[in-house]
């Protein structure tokens, strides 16, 4: 029996490597977030293999169905919406469980591909050697610790934020006294991909003068840099 980490495009559905897509064809179930955003993928590629809704508030009851299905001999794929499963995604969870139950019984097999967090890093141009990841930050208890943290970090700082809150996070950045060099990336691999970069006063402005929504990754340096803008 295997359990197969599968990861998905972020936007651009020509993202997914051949591997994936003989997984997805190949095995018994696939275990998506949101089975309606996995359609899209899987009806791209004609694959028809039976999907499962598996995401973060799945009742116990879902994750012994999971377990059930693995112990009768079937593979299955875990997918999330978009990128790694696992990675800032309740798919980890599914996994420690799986892992606990069945040990070595199991095979759990990544099938690797996108991840935003680092395609954001690979075009950063910032240092990539040592990073910290905080995925989503808090919306409010606790995000000005987090945010000192980021500012005093001695390794590059990565996190996600949504639409809503993007220019809210950066102006408390910018009141916090940040003076590190910024890269904000939006939509990456999408139609209207844009990459933000400068310093905090900078890419606010950047973002203030671009009204286009979008899902973005943030990249903070460890150290302070002579500034460089670009928008595209």
């Amino acid at each position: 029996m295997n359990l197969y980490i599968v990861a998905t495009p972020i936007g651009n559905l020509e993202d997914i490597s051949q591997r994936a897509l003989r997984v997805l064809k190949e095995v018994d179930y696939i275990l998506c977030e949101d089975t309606r955003v996995t359609k899209k993928l899987l009806d791209k590629y004609n694959i028809d293999t039976k999907t499962l809704a598996y995401f973060q508030h799945s009742k116990l009851s879902k994750i012994e169905q999971i377990i059930d299905l693995l112990k009768k001999g079937n593979d299955l794929a875990l997918v999330s919406d978009a990128g790694t499963p696992g990675i800032s995604d309740p798919g980890n969870k599914l996994i420690e469980r799986v892992v606990a139950e069945l040990g070595d019984q199991i095979q759990v097999i990544s099938i690797p591909g996108p991840s935003a967090v680092v395609s954001a890093l690979s075009i950063s141009g910032l240092p990539t050697d040592k990073f910290i990841f905080y995925g989503f930050l808090p919306h409010k208890k606790g995000k000005d610790k987090i945010l000192k943290e980021i500012i005093g970090n001695k390794y590059t700082s990565v996190f996600y934020e949504s639409t809503h809150r993007i220019l809210k996070t950066l102006d408390r950045f910018h009141d916090l006294g940040l003076n590190k060099n910024v890269v904000v990336c939006r939509e990456l691999t999408k139609k209207f991909e844009s990459v933000y970069r400068g310093d905090i006063k900078q890419v606010i402005e950047q973002l203030n003068n671009d009204k286009t929504k979008g899902e973005f990754v943030v990249v903070i340096s460890c150290h302070g840099e002579p500034s460089r803008t670009m928008n595209g």
